[in-house]
């Protein structure tokens, strides 16, 4: 068993396609097959059902790739050591996020970690959550930037900051003048997301009380909600951070709520054998540069963070 066999069998599982596989491996397909089969050989057993179309690891293949992603993470972790006491930062960084965290961090996040760790080969994809796991996951990406909680016990999870949510009404509306409390919010005519508004605790029961029928908007565009309630009259909720992308007529639309403060709370997650601490490091070092000191982690605000 050498470490390239491991590396052949975890690109075949993620791709589910012998050819993408080798492409990725930058060997002939033949070759990786023949190192495959080399191994099912010396272990006896097949990792791979190649009768599924698209082909599917067997129950003891799942179990050996799992293995084999965790074997090579530590063989990494060699080279890890390695480049953070003689060498700068670089390799390729895969980082996804939800698209209703995306317009408050993605364009500032690129231009500083592009002009601070210029050997890095950054990419950032947008995506549900779901999506940001299952390629955490199968090691296709390096972390992702969600709302909380994640439960996920391969995952470990790393509070970035809160956020509040905030009530935005329409010109005309009569409830922007009045304190707003949790559970007062009115049960007509808000707009919502449903990822990101519904699946947040805090605001589950204003969503569960109220008419949502047609005001329900199933995309990732804050601002469309706004320009919903603008021409249609109602209200929805719009995280803290979208208050700079509001004219002054538009910022005295927006109500904080209280009792209890409805908020959510942003987190890094990674695998729990991921080794790249440095890399880790430069992606909080970012964010803490571009959310507002007192709404960034306690933890991460005070220390660097250990693997």
């Amino acid at each position: 068993m050498v470490i390239q066999q491991l590396e052949y069998i975890v690109a075949v599982d993620r791709h589910r396609h012998f050819v993408k596989a080798a492409e990725e491996c930058g060997v002939s397909q033949p070759t990786l097959s023949a190192m495959i089969q080399k191994l099912e050989t010396e272990l006896d057993v097949k990792i791979f059902d190649r009768d599924k179309h698209p082909i599917e690891p067997t129950a003891i293949g799942r179990k050996i790739i799992q293995q084999a992603v965790t074997t090579l993470n530590d063989f990494n972790r060699i080279f890890e050591l390695v480049k953070s006491e003689v060498s700068m930062l670089s390799g390729k960084l895969q980082i996804g996020i939800i698209p209703t965290i995306a317009p408050y961090l993605v364009p500032d996040f690129i231009s500083l970690f592009k002009s601070a760790y210029t050997e890095v080969d950054l990419s950032i994809v947008e995506m549900r959550s779901e999506g940001i796991i299952e390629k955490i996951m199968n090691a296709s990406m390096d972390m992702g930037i969600v709302t909380m909680p994640v439960n996920h016990p391969d995952l470990l999870t790393i509070p970035l900051y809160k956020e509040k949510f905030l009530a935005y009404f329409s010109d005309e509306s009569e409830n922007k003048d009045k304190p707003l409390l949790l559970k007062n919010l009115p049960n007509d005519k808000l707009w919502v997301l449903r990822e990101g508004h519904c699946e947040q605790k805090s605001l589950f029961n204003a969503c569960q009380q109220s008419d949502l029928g047609e005001n329900s908007y199933e995309a990732g565009s804050i601002e469309t909600l706004i320009r919903i309630v603008d021409k249609n009259k109602g209200y929805t909720i719009i995280p803290e951070l979208h208050k700079v992308f509001l004219n002054d007529r538009q910022l005295g639309n927006v109500r904080e709520i209280s009792e209890p403060v409805a908020e959510r709370e942003i987190a890094l997650i990674i695998r729990k054998d991921y080794v790249k601490e440095r890399m880790l490091n430069a992606v909080t070092d970012t964010i803490k540069q571009i959310i507002p000191h007192t709404m960034i982690h306690e933890r991460i605000r005070k220390f660097p963070i250990r693997l």
